[in-house]
């Protein structure tokens, strides 16, 4: 069985395209020498195409404090993590969102307050920029915490006639994660991303130790499901809080996320310019339509 650190520092080492490269190095010089990594990952990734998309990055930093100029920003990043910030290099648009070193290793582990982030790293993503040596053990090691912390908190929701396939953990762990937060997806998104590489999968499983029988009772059995029912409920005030957030640190914050919702739900909203102009206020009196809708969940 292959070592899961090994697949992890594999695939965080294949082969990107040069720009997307040159794109993280620029946003870790913005943070100076509190950058210590920057992860790429999401659609561009999965779709090897950067023209038309926005990327995605995780700027990765020793602590908040000396990653910014302004203190409000390190505050807001520590009390409701990750910050997010637009950025723009080389002809191509990105997203990127800051997290300290400690906050990875903790929210890529079972003691996550969110399953956001571990669940964001039991997918592919690549390490694209480090500080140095020791800046890419710490990102192999968050990392290869992220799959067996999301498998290990997902098997005991499932009866054993359930787990038969470690694909259909996977499956199950993806639905769970996406109703932990306020999201824009379609109810066949956690399928899509399993069947993209589902050898993949099997693989990061297998070498997780996955799948295994529990033999849980049903009282065993709710203890997990009361975990996500948290995770759910602490994942949809922060979604809402980063919601809040970002309307003060993200540039342009609106479109995009009315061009997320459209991509991932199939919808046309189209901003006007009072929304655009606050984007807030603009959310909050969209988002009971989304909900009805079953844009977002």
């Amino acid at each position: 069985m292959a070592d899961l650190r090994e697949l992890v520092a594999e695939e965080l080492g294949a082969r990107v395209d040069p720009r997307v490269k040159d794109m993280a190095a620029a946003i870790a010089a913005k943070h100076g020498a509190a950058s210590r990594a920057v992860l790429f990952y999401g659609s561009c990734l999965r779709e090897k195409r950067l023209e038309g998309l926005m990327l995605d990055f995780y700027l990765i930093v020793s602590d908040y404090r000396s990653a910014y100029g302004k203190r409000w920003l390190a505050t807001a990043n520590r009390l409701i993590p990750p910050n997010v910030f637009n950025f723009e290099h080389g002809g191509l648009r990105a997203k990127y969102a800051v997290l300290s070193e400690d906050n990875l290793r903790r929210e890529c582990d079972v003691s996550a307050r969110t399953p956001s982030v571990f669940a964001r790293f039991s997918q592919p993503s690549r390490l694209v920029w480090t500080a140095d040596a020791q800046a890419k053990e710490m990102a192999f090691d968050a990392v290869s915490r992220a799959a067996p912390a999301l498998l290990e908190l997902t098997r005991p929701t499932m009866a054993d006639t359930e787990a038969r396939d470690v694909l259909d953990i996977w499956k199950r762990a993806f639905e769970l994660t996406f109703g932990a937060e306020i999201r824009a997806e379609r109810s066949s998104r956690a399928a899509a991303i399993i069947d993209s590489d589902r050898a993949r999968y099997r693989r990061f499983a297998e070498a997780a130790g996955f799948p295994r029988d529990l033999q849980l009772n049903e009282e065993q059995r709710k203890i997990y499901l009361n975990v996500w029912r948290q995770f759910r409920r602490r994942g949809k005030r922060a979604s809402v809080a980063r919601l809040a957030k970002a309307s003060l640190t993200f540039a342009g914050g609106a479109e995009y996320i009315a061009w997320k919702i459209n991509r991932h739900a199939g919808t046309d909203i189209q901003l006007t310019p009072w929304q655009q102009r606050h984007p807030l206020l603009a959310a909050i009196r969209l988002l009971p339509r989304l909900l009805k809708s079953g844009a977002v969940r």
